[in-house]
């Protein structure tokens, strides 16, 4: 047989590249799933083997589940760290110049996008079957604010998801561990902060907060600079020192920052 032309190749190592991405997206939500599930399952019996009539008692060990779904989702995170290493260098073994189609990092971002996403779906969709009613948001005293709010909400964590992703993956690829204190410290926050709601001031304010600073972070985290951000707007990259890639991904980053604001 001849030899394979080189466009064929190119297209080869385009599909596994697609491939290996949408892998990654629906692990990951699986993977996030299962924490939900076990969260679930440690807070529904706590609950049962309570008094139900303690309502303090209820109420903190609402907030018991709350921080062990955190640590639980931290937990798969790091689980799904060592599980696409592994993959990764498979990939890489199969491979013909011995590297993997796609980097660590953009496992991390697309890994951290899908958990931000299944998140938001999880949390936004009691809120969107009760919007079809019956009944009017603030006839009994409540916020008529709480649909948009629960709005900002959803989409502060999405972007946190994906910004925790990014950071944590290169923590661990790089062994720092405070870095990962940090991002579990800054989940365990902004989950303890909802608790504040409907005193939406006090929470949305410290949320939206935590997120620029998390997603300046995981900015430079990826490699994105003021330069960087230059180099893809004027579509320029030193490709041959991965100037190119640290552009595109500053650039996404930033774009994921600035625009809900």
């Amino acid at each position: 047989m001849p030899p394979e032309s080189q466009e064929d190749m190119g297209q080869l190592t385009y599909a596994q590249l697609i491939f290996s991405a949408q892998a990654v997206t629906r692990t990951r939500a699986f993977f996030w799933l299962v924490s939900l599930l076990l969260a679930s399952l440690i807070w529904f019996i706590s609950v049962h083997l309570s008094d139900r009539e303690d309502a303090k008692l209820q109420y903190g060990l609402l907030i018991f589940g709350a921080a062990v779904s955190v640590l639980l989702q931290e937990a798969f995170r790091f689980a799904y760290f060592k599980l696409l290493k592994k993959a990764d260098e498979g990939l890489a073994t199969i491979s013909e110049d011995g590297r993997s189609p796609i980097s660590l990092r953009q496992m991390a971002y697309v890994s951290g996008l899908s958990f931000g996403i299944i998140s938001g779906v999880f949390s936004v969709i009691n809120i969107l079957a009760d919007s079809i009613g019956p009944g009017i948001v603030g006839i009994h005293g409540d916020s008529p604010y709480y649909f948009i709010t629960s709005a900002f909400l959803t989409m502060a964590l999405v972007l946190l998801h994906t910004f925790w992703g990014v950071i944590f993956f290169d923590a661990c690829e790089k062994r720092r561990y405070w870095c990962l204190g940090l991002v579990v410290a800054s989940h365990l926050l902004t989950s303890g902060l909802t608790f504040l709601n409907p005193w939406y001031e006090a929470s949305l304010v410290p949320i939206f907060i935590i997120t620029l600073c998390t997603g300046l972070w995981a900015f430079v985290t990826a490699g994105g600079s003021y330069r960087n951000v230059l180099k893809c707007l004027s579509c320029k990259g030193d490709a041959g020192q991965g100037g190119v890639y640290n552009g595109e991904g500053a650039l996404v980053l930033f774009w994921w920052v600035s625009v809900p604001f």
